[in-house]
Formats: C-alpha cells, sequence, structure tokens
C-alpha cells in the first residue's frame, strides 16, 4: 500500500454534471435579460389601466432575478468528498481522539422516551472504541420519566451492543432495525425479546404518566426530583448512569460500555434559558468535567445514527496529515427514515444536501445545520484559528477523575445551574450563539469568521435518520421558524454581508443569503399568485401575446427552468411524482411559512412579539399517520396559512373559469392572445392545488379542510374576484 504516513484520509471532488448546468445557466440569464427588456420597454404609459401592476410584476420579476443569481452562485462549483476511513484504523487506532455525544430532548410528550433512548442506543454502538465514547442526554423537560427509560436502556446496552458487533447489523437503533429485519438466531429472539419487554415497561410509565414508587427505589437518581418541579422550574439533575471507571460497566462480553450522563440543566421562570442553545452550552460545560473529549458529535433526539462507522469518517477529516488543521467541524446532511415514496411534503432536502451546501463547501465550508455534526471542542469554545492549531492526537491528554460520582455530580450541577452564565461570555464568544431562534447558523458563521473551515460529508449509507413532519401543518410551521430565523439573522449583527466581511470569501457570504432571503421571497410569490389571475378578471394584460416573438424569452424561462429541475430531481433519486409535490411544497413554503416568518420578524424588531422555538412533534395519530404513509394531504386543523393557501386557489379557479368563458362562450380569440399566458398561469396554480381542492369539496375524513376555513377562503376569493371584475 505505500507508506500511509502521508496517506490522504480524503479527497474531495467536483461534482458531476456541472458543464451541462453552466450551459443551462448562461441561457437562462440570457432570456432574463430579454425579459427584463421587454419589461423596461413595455411599461403602460402613464394614466394607462394597469400601469402600476406592471411595474408591480416588473418588480417581482427582478426579485426573482436577483434570487436566482444567488442560487446560481451557490450551485456553480459545489463538491464531494470521500474518506479512505480504514488508514485511520490503520495507523491511529491506539490515539483515535474521545467523542462526547450531546443528543438534546425537551418534552417527554411531543419527543417520547422511548424514540429518544432508541436514539442513545444505536449512539452507544457505534463502531469506535467504546472506552472513547461518552453520551450525555441532555432533558430540557427535566422528566422522571426520561431518566427512567434511560436507566432502561444503560442495562438493555449490555446486551444490545455485542450483539451489534458481533454480527455487524445496521442499523444500530433497536426499533429501525426489528422493524424490517427477520430472525437469523436464537440470539436474534431473545435479543429482540428483551427489547420488547423494555419497551412495554417503558411505554406503561410514560401512558402511567409517572413513575411508580417501586421504580423508584432502583435508583438514587430519582430523589433529584422534588415535590413541585416541573419542566420550566426546576433544579439541575446530573446523574451518571454508566460510569466508565467502573469495573461493572461491563457488556455481557465483558468490553466497555460507552459513558452514559443524564443531564437536566437548571431552568427558573424568572431566567431565559436560551432553548437548545442553552442546552448544548451547558453539555460543554457538563462534558469538560467529566470526559473532556477534543471531539463533539451533537444529534438531535429523534436523529438516529443509520451509520455505524460514521464517526470514523468524521475522523479523516480531523486526523489527515496534511489538510485537517484548519477543519473546525463536520456535518453530515439531515435525511428521514419515514418518508413516503414521493415525499407527499417534500421533506427529503435532496437538492439542498445533494447540491446546494456541496457549493457552500467549496466556498470555505457547510452551514452548521444543528444536528448530526462532528465538532472540534476548542472551536466550540472560542478558539481562534493559527497554523499551530493542528492537534497532535500522539500527544493528546486523557482527563483522569479520582473524585467520587457524587462529588463530581455536584460539582457539574454547579456549571447547569441557570445562573452560571451571568457576566460570561457563554452565548456570545463561547459555545453557540443566543439570540436567534437558528442558533445553529450563527454559531457556524462565527466559527468560520474564526479563521476555520468545515466539511459536508454525505455519504451513500446516510449517517443519521430522524422523523419528518407527517402533516402539512407541521411542515409549514417547522420552514417558518427556519425562515424567520434566518431572516432575522440577516437583518441583524450577523448578517455575513457585514459580520463575515473580510473574514470569509465574498461568494461565501452571499451564499448565505440563498437561505437568509428565504422569508423575503414571499411577497414576489405573492404577487405572482395573484395579481396576473385579478387581471385575468379585468381583462388587463400582463405578458406578451402568444404570438408576439417577445413571449419566447418567457416561454424559455419557464420551460428550461421546470425541464431542469426535473431532470435534476430525477437524476438525484427523485420521482416525477416527488417533483411536482416539491413544485406544491415550494409553492406554499413561500406564501404561508415565509410570509408569516418575514411579518414576525418585522413585528419583533417593533417589539410586538417575542423570540420563541417550536418543536415538531414527533408522535402522530394513528389515522393521520395512515393517511400520511398513503400520501394524502393532511389539512384537518384551523390555520390562517390554510385560509390564504384556500382563498388564492379559488381566486385562479374562478379567474381561468372566467378566461375560458371569454375563448369559448364570447368566441374572443384576440383577448386569448392577450391574456393567454395569465390562463396558463392560473391553470398550472389549479393543477398544483387539486389535494386542497380535494381537501375542501370531496374528503369527509378527518383530514379533510375544516368546514369554517373553506368558508371563510371561499367568501374572500368570491369578494376578490367581485373586486377585479367591478
Amino acid at each position: 500500500m505505500g507508506d500511509i504516513h502521508h496517506f490522504p484520509l480524503f479527497e474531495t471532488k467536483q461534482a458531476k454534471g456541472r458543464t451541462l448546468f453552466k450551459v443551462y445557466a448562461a441561457s437562462m440569464a440570457m432570456a432574463i435579460c430579454l425579459i427584463c427588456v421587454y419589461r423596461a420597454t413595455h411599461t403602460p404609459e402613464k394614466g394607462k389601466t394597469g400601469r402600476y401592476l406592471w411595474i408591480g410584476l416588473f418588480m417581482a420579476e427582478l426579485w426573482f432575478t436577483f434570487y436566482w443569481l444567488i442560487t446560481q452562485l451557490v450551485r456553480w462549483n459545489p463538491v464531494t468528498h470521500q474518506t479512505f476511513k480504514d488508514q485511520p484504523s490503520l495507523k491511529y487506532e491506539n490515539v483515535l481522539p474521545g467523542v462526547d455525544i450531546f443528543v438534546c430532548t425537551a418534552d417527554p410528550v411531543i419527543e417520547p422516551p422511548l424514540m429518544v433512548i432508541n436514539t442513545v442506543l444505536s449512539m452507544m454502538a457505534y463502531d469506535y472504541p467504546p472506552e472513547k465514547l461518552n453520551i450525555y442526554v441532555s432533558d430540557d423537560g427535566g422528566s422522571a420519566l426520561m431518566f427512567y427509560a434511560l436507566l432502561e436502556a444503560s442495562r438493555f446496552s449490555k446486551h444490545w451492543l455485542p450483539f451489534c458487533k458481533r454480527y455487524k447489523i445496521e442499523p444500530r437503533s433497536p426499533s429501525a432495525y426489528f422493524a424490517h429485519a427477520s430472525p437469523i438466531n436464537n440470539e436474534w429472539s431473545s435479543i429482540k425479546n428483551k427489547y420488547e419487554e423494555m419497551r412495554k415497561r417503558i411505554d406503561d410509565t410514560t401512558s402511567l404518566g409517572k413513575v411508580t414508587e417501586e421504580m423508584r427505589k432502583e435508583h438514587k437518581g430519582f430523589q433529584e426530583w422534588v415535590l413541585g418541579s416541573n419542566k420550566n422550574d426546576h433544579q439541575a439533575i446530573i446523574q451518571i448512569l454508566i460510569d466508565q471507571r467502573d469495573p461493572e460497566a461491563r457488556d455481557t462480553d465483558g468490553k466497555s460500555l460507552p459513558g452514559l450522563v443524564y443531564v437536566a440543566r437548571e431552568k427558573r421562570p424568572a431566567r431565559h434559558h436560551n432553548f437548545k442553545a442553552g442546552a448544548m452550552n451547558a453539555l460543554i460545560r457538563v462534558s469538560s468535567k467529566i470526559s473532556n473529549n477534543p471531539i463533539i458529535l451533537n444529534v438531535d433526539c429523534d436523529m438516529y445514527s443509520n451509520n455505524s462507522e460514521s464517526i470514523r469518517d468524521a475522523m479523516c477529516f480531523f486526523m489527515d496529515e496534511e489538510r485537517s488543521k484548519n477543519i473546525a467541524f463536520v456535518q453530515f446532511p439531515q435525511n428521514f427514515d419515514n418518508l413516503t415514496r414521493n415525499d407527499v411534503y417534500s421533506n427529503s432536502l435532496m437538492v439542498i444536501n445533494d447540491v446546494e451546501i456541496g457549493g457552500f463547501d467549496s466556498y470555505g465550508g457547510c452551514l452548521y445545520v444543528g444536528s448530526g455534526c462532528f465538532h472540534r471542542r476548542d472551536t466550540l469554545c472560542g478558539r481562534i484559528y493559527t497554523l499551530d492549531s493542528k492537534i497532535n492526537w500522539e500527544k493528546q491528554n486523557h482527563k483522569e477523575i479520582t473524585e467520587s460520582i457524587g462529588a463530581i455530580e455536584n460539582e457539574c450541577k454547579i456549571l447547569a445551574n441557570c445562573s452560571y452564565e451571568h457576566s460570561t461570555q457563554w452565548g456570545k464568544e463561547m459555545g453557540l450563539k443566543y439570540g436567534c431562534p437558528v442558533e445553529d447558523i450563527i454559531t457556524g458563521l462565527s466559527i468560520k469568521c474564526r479563521g476555520w473551515r468545515s466539511v459536508h460529508l454525505n455519504p451513500k449509507r446516510k449517517g443519521f435518520l430522524g422523523l419528518a413532519p407527517t402533516t402539512l401543518l407541521q411542515t409549514l410551521i417547522q420552514t417558518k421558524r427556519w425562515a424567520e430565523g434566518d431572516f432575522q439573522i440577516f437583518l441583524s449583527q450577523y448578517c455575513p454581508l457585514v459580520f463575515g466581511h473580510n473574514k470569509i470569501p465574498l461568494r461565501l457570504q452571499i451564499s448565505y443569503c440563498c437561505y437568509l432571503l428565504w422569508a423575503a421571497n414571499c411577497w414576489a410569490t405573492l404577487y405572482y399568485v395573484s395579481v396576473p389571475s385579478y387581471c385575468l378578471l379585468a381583462h388587463i394584460s400582463l405578458f406578451p401575446k402568444l404570438s408576439s416573438y417577445c413571449f419566447l424569452p418567457f416561454a424559455y424561462v419557464f420551460v428550461g427552468k421546470y425541464a431542469y429541475s426535473l431532470g435534476e430531481f430525477y437524476w438525484l433519486g427523485g420521482t416525477v411524482k416527488g417533483w411536482w409535490n416539491d413544485q406544491r411544497m415550494w409553492l406554499y413554503r413561500r406564501l404561508t411559512s415565509y410570509l408569516f416568518g418575514f411579518c414576525d420578524v418585522v413585528f419583533k424588531s417593533m417589539g410586538f412579539t417575542t423570540s420563541g422555538f417550536v418543536i415538531t412533534s414527533k408522535v402522530s395519530e394513528e389515522d393521520t399517520l395512515q393517511r400520511y404513509n398513503k400520501e394524502i394531504m393532511e389539512f384537518g386543523a384551523t390555520s390562517p396559512m390554510f385560509n390564504i393557501l384556500s382563498t388564492l386557489a379559488l381566486v385562479n379557479v374562478l379567474s381561468f373559469v372566467n378566461g375560458v368563458k371569454m375563448v369559448v362562450m364570447d368566441l374572443d380569440i384576440n383577448g386569448f392572445s392577450e391574456l393567454g399566458a395569465q390562463m396558463v398561469l392560473c391553470g398550472l396554480i389549479i393543477l398544483i392545488n387539486i389535494p386542497l381542492y380535494e381537501g375542501m369539496f370531496f374528503r369527509k375524513d378527518n383530514g379533510s379542510m375544516p368546514s369554517s376555513v373553506t368558508f371563510q377562503s371561499t367568501m374572500l376569493a368570491v369578494l376578490f374576484c367581485t373586486l377585479a371584475i367591478i
């Protein structure tokens, strides 16, 4: 094999298909320029009907052009990485760095304890020296139910870990594995029975809503839950469930077990707890006292490990002899295991993960997205990059602890105290940043502004799999939180164009705007969906005649954009129907999530509302889940978002019917030539909204549109169309 001392541990390649993309982008740019020239030279004269509507449409198209240019920059030269993870095993096996794994949960109702422990068990079962792994579970709900579930998991791990490594099974989440695996031998059946028994105990306790007195006697940790405490008002609770120094902390094969620590930081109503960022910073401090490993992996509680070698993949970037010294974090993409075949709510993030984030990588580093990310501990704690920042793994110091478990737990309680961060740099220059719903984005940006870079690793076997929202409203609310937080960053001191000036490449600064300006897309999209239909009713033409050469650039942009989008989506592994669902959700997100996110940021800046953090539920009702698996859209709730979608969908139906009447009954062929483009636009909006019409008028199940929303939307649509006709 040669001298492995200098053998690279990873390689970077340019993504495929870039030549075709650049040809496409250049041709689209030419067509867009022709459209802009047409708009500027054919603006109706002053006093003419539709002048300001025309100018408004031109402004919307200029915004689309501006945003399109940003996205093309992001997509211009994406890169991919391939690791050679056998090399660290050959050379560094004895000096592999320790890894502290953070699992964050906040509510035992929305995030069931059984789901959390499946994630924890998958992390404990990594193909990595167990003595170098420590798992810290942050329970921001401070729930005795969660602690009980972890206690059960710590016992089951003694059987589960040897089984996983003996048979090299994947994935190593018991729930995910047994859901699809077939029996292989008697040991398989025995392990499954143990898991089912544990699952039943946890489910029964969760359903009961409390831990029984008999169960409380099983561990001293239950004494920490005092009378009157609740998820928003409780003391700090630190419990070491598996102490690696304990000679009894062994699995059934006599091998060491990873450390397991339960952490519930102190929370008091009078003090702001900074949501997930505050929980992560508490874990950084607590883990520094117990294990202080140089690498930190953080995952959401529903993101179980789908690849037991992910840690070794990440180590290739931290341990490469030549190129590792400036790498701060390695980000795996967010993937989900509960997606339907055609991804009805477009939650796969396929294009973002496979194309766009790779573009960030080529300019100096991908985004930190809050889960599935391996960090160097020192960079999270505020270290500035220097030429001597490379870690010498052969000389790394291992933390030696001599105190008793009780003493360590008491010292850690101080670090998890809600007043500990007062008058410190935590949340500012140390740890995750505070003050934004998407704390992960500004944290990653600040790390890169200190001279570091990051890596996006998207292996064939996904590193982590989580749970995507299973209803339309959950999806829109989740996207609203992202869009709101991103736009808040754009308007803050952390705007990459300001905060990153002369610190990170200009192309990377602009690339960040691809997501930070999500919310701002709402107005141009709303205008394009509503005003052309209004003008169709009023017989005001906003596009060239279909028979005119001036219509060709519009047709080319429309056909070219969607043809390339469909080809790209299919090439990445999607389906045609999945692409159509993606287009629908693209529209729905812009008309609702982005709009509400934009408005919330504006209202907050004026002091009308305060920042909050919304947890997406990981629990679905049985009938809701059945409809989701059948790819039937869920509308069974009242929401202003549904009012907007329904009203606009009905407006386009009424406008299209009026246009058809003009052509068929009035035989106005000239009118069709002038208004044909608007009719086509309305027709496409109708096609994309077919599931919505079904939910409003044809479905009778619990997932149909509430009658109140249908009635209100119908009245608003009729009023809108009446005003257009008058």
